[in-house]
């Protein structure tokens, strides 16, 4: 080869060499400008995350607001706690910008300023305090903040993109000047490197179609990014009102609903829970069963640990329907309790809590034992009935007989004697039956109007050598002509036999009180009471002073032959008797008593065709109100009654089943404007004293007793003062709004 081919060859090579040199740093630089535009592309994604995390927390301000949902705080507390970590990537990822630092640095302490006032705005709108809230909107100081952290994160934005399009820029002259001397360097050294020009070329084209991928990576980017808050942000409503939806049906459901852990703490419970069961999130189910007995459903058999509800489902075993009976030991209201359970697993098939769902039965079962009562009553009067026909047709035979022989054996005075002592067990056998037949509602009755108050005024004249001189009998009949359409011998007997009844139960002496009242007993009662018809009635009562019934015996009263006398003082006929006539008459019969407080028996007769115009007279229209009223019944019947009719009223009610219950949570601070208690209640104090305890916490307390007593009985027996308010059971809608109203409107006590 000539030298001058070698210098043209060392030239083109020399030349060559460069040329590759200056490809190589021209590609190593095309590279940082691709990563340099990916970097920018990067920091303009975390100024958008950090703008919308500003934004999701102000929308959950105004959520929170407007709806008053505690998910809306939830969800302000996620975006709070991510707004710090955006900030500080978005700091690290501008650092080498001094520009874009400094605006970050101004904007940093807006965003965390705003997340403070709209911390703020939540926090008051939670405790109430309405003014300082609607002052801290009123400064729009938030929307002040919003407006220029917005302002200051665009700019942000702005100087990115700009840089973004200054990067591109180079990046494309670079591609541009490294093309130029690859074909500066073809046409010198062609015929020598036309296999590194084709490389130059290849890497031409692989440079632009690197800059193409980066410019449509850059768009897909952004469309990316666009799309993706709009999904966010529809996803976001859509979650919030699903959220909505489930806690408003979750909060009014009238079961009470349960979620444990495989621990058995209660994770989340609805208010109903709460009210009914007293589990509140945190409690444990294990620790509970300290505080009461647990029952099968018979009301006897003890449940054992590992057959309570909470142990059977965390074992993997879903039921439906299983009865139990709770007994506090407080005292309080024994609860029928219909649970249904179901496990919850994870996603290895591991049990991992459950859910249990507890519907209240008591009221029910409380009507079944009233129906199955008296059922067992009319099933004991056919029984009896039939009895009492077939031994009355005995009686004629032995009677007729005993009579002949008494009449036969004049001339042997022994065995005329005896045929005597015959005929005499034969007539108190008579006697016996007829009781029978009254209670079995087949006595034959000769029914007419018959004006009560003069009546009852006759019978107790009667009474006053019957009872004795320690007996005190009283009588307050309402005033007017008042009829009703019954037997007036019947009644007779059956206020005798009270009254005997009432002197038994008073050993040492004390009062007897006969009352008559027109009264209407409405749907609401005949619902709570079997065999009642709603409707007018004439309500003759009969209260002592004396030593009183449990329940149990309460129970059992009406039964005939049923006795807590002592052998040889009672048949145990008196009430049954009693029970007969009125249930014959289309009357109703009630007991109220308290063992130690005396008992008042209520007869509702039909009434007779003077009382009509009176009995139904149009009610007072009934005047409800908005305070609330703190209802203390121990009787599950008349406290749902009660609860029920006052919300309907437009009132507020809290309620409690005895004394212990109820001071527990007036001394815990609960808020009320009347305190509306029965005036013989358990737990350890009388209906009486808990009002005087809460008048010494908080003077000036309204107080409105109730009682199934009637209200003369209430003041004889000594429990209140005159003048003091009573309601008096049963009573109806109206009676109650307007006692309540009066109770509310009038003195304290």
């Amino acid at each position: 080869m000539i030298p001058s081919q070698r210098i043209l060859l060392g030239a083109g090579l020399a030349i060559l060499l460069l040329i590759t040199a200056a490809s190589i740093g021209l590609d190593v630089k095309s590279r940082s400008d691709a990563a340099s535009v990916n970097h920018t592309v990067e920091v303009l994604k975390k100024i958008s995350d950090v703008l919308l995390l500003a934004r999701r927390a102000e929308s959950a301000v105004r959520g929170y607001d407007i709806y008053g949902t505690a998910g809306f705080v939830d969800e302000f507390q996620a975006a709070r706690s991510r707004i710090a970590p955006a900030l500080a990537d978005l700091k690290l990822a501008v650092r080498d910008n001094a520009e874009q630092t400094a605006l970050m640095e101004a904007t940093a302490p807006l965003v965390v300023r705003r997340i403070e006032v709209a911390a703020e705005a939540i926090r008051l709108r939670s405790s109430g305090d309405t003014d300082a809230f609607n002052a801290l909107r009123d400064r729009a100081e938030g929307r002040g903040l919003m407006e220029a952290l917005t302002a200051n994160l665009e700019r942000l934005a702005a100087g990115e993109e700009k840089l973004l399009a200054s990067r591109e820029a180079d990046s494309r002259r670079t591609g541009i000047v490294l093309l130029g001397i690859d074909l500066i360097g073809a046409l010198v050294i062609l015929l020598l490197v036309a296999m590194l020009l084709r490389e130059s070329r290849r890497a031409t084209v692989q440079l632009q179609s690197s800059l193409d991928e980066t410019q449509a990576a850059k768009e897909v980017l952004e469309a990316a990014v666009a799309e993706r808050t709009e999904h966010l942000v529809a996803a976001h409503d859509e979650l919030r009102l699903s959220i909505n939806v489930l806690q408003s049906t979750f909060r009014s459901m009238a079961e009470a609903v349960l979620v444990i852990d495989n621990e058995s703490n209660v994770l989340l419970s609805n208010p109903a829970a709460e009210r009914m069961l007293l589990h509140r999130a945190g409690t444990n189910l294990r620790n509970l069963r300290a505080m009461s007995d647990v029952f099968h459903g018979d009301g006897v058999t003890p449940l054992k640990p590992e057959e309570l509800p909470s142990a059977r489902v965390l074992r993997g075993d879903g039921f439906e329907e299983l009865e139990m009976i709770v007994r506090p030991h407080d005292g309080g209201q024994a609860r029928h309790l219909m649970i249904s359970g179901r496990p919850m697993r994870d996603a290895h098939g591991a049990i991992s809590g459950a859910a249990l769902v507890y519907h209240d039965a008591t009221t029910s079962r409380e009507i079944e034992r009233q129906l199955y009562q008296s059922q067992k009553l009319d099933s004991i009067g056919k029984l009896t009935g039939g009895v009492a026909h077939d031994f009355n047709n005995m009686l004629t035979v032995i009677s007729g007989n005993t009579e002949t022989l008494v009449a036969q054996l004049k001339g042997q005075p022994e065995l005329q004697r005896v045929a005597r002592l015959i005929d005499d067990a034969a007539e108190r056998c008579a006697e016996l039956i007829q009781h029978l037949l009254a209670f079995a509602r087949k006595q034959p009755l000769q029914p007419r109007d018959v004006e009560i108050n003069a009546a009852i005024a006759d019978i107790a004249k009667l009474l006053r050598p019957t009872l004795g001189e320690q007996i005190q009998i009283e009588t307050v009949l309402e005033a007017g002509p008042m009829s009703s359409h019954i037997d007036p011998s019947r009644l007779t007997n059956a206020v005798l036999n009270m009254a005997i009844n009432a002197r038994d139960a008073m050993p040492n002496g004390g009062k007897l009180l006969l009352e008559t009242r027109r009264v209407e007993l409405d749907e609401a009662y005949a619902q709570a009471n079997a065999d009642v018809r709603p409707g007018p009635y004439v309500m003759l009562a009969v209260s002592d002073t004396g030593i009183g019934m449990p329940p149990d015996v309460q129970e059992k009263a009406f039964e005939p032959f049923f006795t807590t006398k002592e052998i040889g003082k009672g048949s145990g006929l008196g009430l049954s008797m009693v029970y007969g006539f009125v249930k014959q008459s289309g009357g109703h019969i009630k007991i109220y008593s308290e063992a130690g407080h005396g008992t008042t028996i209520k007869l509702y007769l039909p009434p007779g065709a003077g009382m009509v115009e009176v009995a139904t007279a149009a009610a007072p229209q009934a005047e409800g109100g908005a305070e609330t009223i703190f209802v203390v019944e121990d009787d599950p019947l008349v406290r749902n009654f009660v609860t029920a009719q006052l919300q309907s009223l437009g009132y507020k009610t809290i309620a409690a089943a005895d004394s212990k219950t109820a001071l527990q949570l007036i001394e815990g601070g609960q808020a009320f404007d009347l305190l509306f208690t029965d005036v013989v209640i358990p737990g350890g104090m009388s209906g009486r004293e808990l009002a005087e305890k809460v008048a010494k916490m908080r003077p000036g307390a309204k107080v409105l007793y109730t009682s199934g007593y009637t209200d003369n009985a209430i003041v004889h027996h000594g429990k209140l003062d005159d003048g003091v308010m009573l309601l008096t059971k049963p009573y109806r809608r109206n009676q109650l709004a307007e006692m309540i109203r009066k109770a509310l409107n009038g003195r304290t006590s």
